[in-house]
């Protein structure tokens, strides 16, 4: 059986109501037409009577005129078109014809001469019962007509409550009920209840829209469903990410706070066995010549532990995740085609780490790396520093104690021959010589052990200034300003040493040999290249062989200014006192014009 749609559906109803209405409205039109001369029949057939009566009167009268115009209007009314409506109409064309055929029988009664009154009376009132019996026909077919429009609209009134009716019901059964189940289902959907499954079984729009939105459930619930699954996974995902990220920042970070002697390999491994999900890990650190580690973190038994069977060796030749068995994953510690040990992940035969835990045990490998290679730069580092600084010391001794020293060793041997000689004013001059040599020799040890001392700790140039000029205003008792104006120049380490022991070693020489009562430390930039250092006192200025006064120093000050790829000068200033003058550019600065 062919199924409509609801659209085709909709407009049948409508088409039936429609039609409906017309033919209503066409019976209506046709059954008010057919009525519309009926009053005129009953008047024009009443009027026969009266027309009857005033003959009767007429030819009692005997006018005979009169007579005549009303027996003429009589035939006239008699052939009225009005009367031929009703020609369809059996008893009214009989009593019609009976009545006219009964006026044509006594016309010729009305026009005879003397009126024979008994007679024309009888045969009035036939004639007029004949005329009222027309006229109740015509009437009763009128009211025929009125009581078949009356149920003509009573059965159009029924049909048309009974179709719509009919359509109420079909558009709330096909239409209204499936598209509140369909908004029930919408709704529930919407609430995340993709369980929801209509019943509507209709072969039409509402019923392919159902099949749809069960279909769409259906798919919702299982895409749903996989999102969560993936939801799942992608947070499982992610705390593993977060987790690895979070151990990898504490081990940057203990790394970097602490020394590389200091790192506990052993909490770090520990932790990753966690992290990484892998209970048998390991960590050997060799020499670089060596073949067998010198530290072993959470080491294994020696029936599996290829390092305590002397085949260390072969972990570090093998290439990455790839081991000594198929159920080892090696990750060897190099930086800079330098070996520093291997990580080792020992898994059961068959288990295979995930891509996640290769990428963190590399990671972790490569900041264990890292971690060894700092230590291994900063112990050489240390080493230069060292070196470097003993030949510094070696320099300083030879220059000022090895000297002064060879000078006392000479004036000795003049003693010797003086006492030999009983020479007593070489005695008492060489004696002399020997107390100046010694107090000198004295000064410049106790100078270089406060230059030895000399240090600029974690806050700087500017705070371990701060510190020696109060020191020497302290000793001294002189006024020291600090004019220190390279807040915003980022010095390098050995910049600030040769720095401090520059203007320490010419604040010495003037609290010791200026005789006068300030000092102005100034410390600026010029010419946004170039940094200036002016060390200057109001004292007696400086002498003209001021090199034998206090060679030591000067050479020390013309040492460290070479250091630093600078000049410096000492003179006498105009307004008195004595001025030490020094200027460079420093590598931060150097670079930036060269870039």
């Amino acid at each position: 059986m062919r199924q409509f749609s609801i659209v085709t559906r909709i407009n049948i109803a409508l088409a039936c109501i429609v039609t409906l209405a017309i033919g209503t409205m066409l019976a209506s039109y046709w059954l008010s037409d057919k009525s519309g001369h009926d009053a005129l029949a009953v008047n024009i057939a009443g009027s026969l009577r009266m027309q009857s009566y005033r003959m009767a009167w007429l030819t009692q009268q005997q006018d005979i005129a009169a007579l005549q115009r009303a027996h003429t209007q009589f035939d006239t009314s008699w052939q009225h078109p009005v009367f031929n409506r009703f020609l369809q109409d059996e008893h009214i064309i009989q009593q019609f014809s009976a009545a006219r055929q009964h006026w044509l029988q006594i016309a010729p009664s009305f026009q005879q001469q003397p009126v024979d009154v008994l007679l024309l009376e009888q045969q009035l009132q036939q004639q007029i019962a004949l005329l009222e019996q027309l006229v109740f026909y015509i009437q009763q077919d009128a009211e025929q007509k009125v009581s078949s429009f009356r149920t003509l609209q009573l059965v159009a009134l029924l049909a048309t409550v009974l179709l719509s009716a009919i359509v109420i019901y079909w558009l709330k059964v096909m239409v209204q009920q499936p598209l509140e189940e369909l908004t029930r289902g919408a709704k529930q959907v919407a609430m995340g209840d993709f369980t929801q499954r209509l019943t509507i079984e209709n072969k039409d729009e509402l019923g392919t829209l159902a099949y749809s939105f069960n279909k769409m459930s259906d798919s919702i619930a299982y895409m749903y469903g996989n999102l969560e699954k993936r939801v799942e996974q992608q947070t499982e995902a992610l705390q593993h990410s977060n987790t690895t990220l979070r151990f990898l920042y504490n081990t940057a970070q203990r790394i970097s706070e602490h020394a590389p002697e200091y790192v506990d390999f052993n909490l770090i491994i520990a932790e990753l066995k966690t992290v990484v999900k892998v209970d048998n890990l390991e960590l050997c650190l060799f020499t670089e010549e060596g073949d067998k580690p010198y530290m072993q973190v959470q080491p294994g038994d020696g029936s599996t532990d290829p390092c305590l069977q002397d085949r260390c060796g072969d972990c570090l030749t093998e290439p990455l995740a790839e081991g000594c068995n198929n159920s080892n994953y090696n990750y060897i510690l190099h930086r800079e085609r330098k070996k520093y040990g291997v990580l080792v992940a020992r898994t059961a035969d068959g288990q295979v780490l995930e891509r996640w835990q290769q990428q963190l045990l590399t990671a972790v490998a490569d900041q264990l790396a890292l971690a060894l290679s700092l230590k291994s730069e900063e112990q050489q580092v240390r080493r230069l520093a060292l070196m470097q600084e003993r030949t510094v010391i070696a320099r300083e001794l030879h220059d000022s104690l090895a000297q002064a020293l060879s000078y006392l060793k000479i004036q000795v041997t003049r003693l010797n021959k003086a006492t030999l000689k009983d020479d007593k004013a070489t005695i008492a001059d060489v004696s002399a010589e020997l107390k100046q040599g010694l107090d000198s020799a004295y000064r410049q040890l106790r100078e270089l052990l406060t230059t030895f001392r000399l240090k600029v700790d974690g806050n700087g140039l500017f705070s371990a200034l701060q510190a020696s000029v109060k020191q020497l205003s302290e000793q001294s008792g002189m006024q020291i300003t600090l004019d220190y104006q390279l807040i915003n120049i980022p010095l390098a380490p050995h910049e600030e040493i040769h720095l401090l022991q520059i203007i320490r070693e010419a604040s010495q020489n003037a609290v010791h040999h200026s005789a006068g009562t300030e000092i102005l430390i100034s410390l600026q930039l010029q010419d946004a290249a170039i940094i200036a250092l002016a060390i200057e006192d109001n004292g007696v200025g400086i002498p003209q062989a001021a090199e034998k006064l206090n060679h030591y120093g000067l050479a020390i000050m013309q040492e460290r200014s070479k250091h630093l790829g600078g000049r410096i000068s000492i003179k006498r200033r105009l307004e008195g006192g004595t001025g030490v003058y020094f200027s460079f550019t420093p590598e931060c600065l150097l670079q930036q014009q060269m870039a």
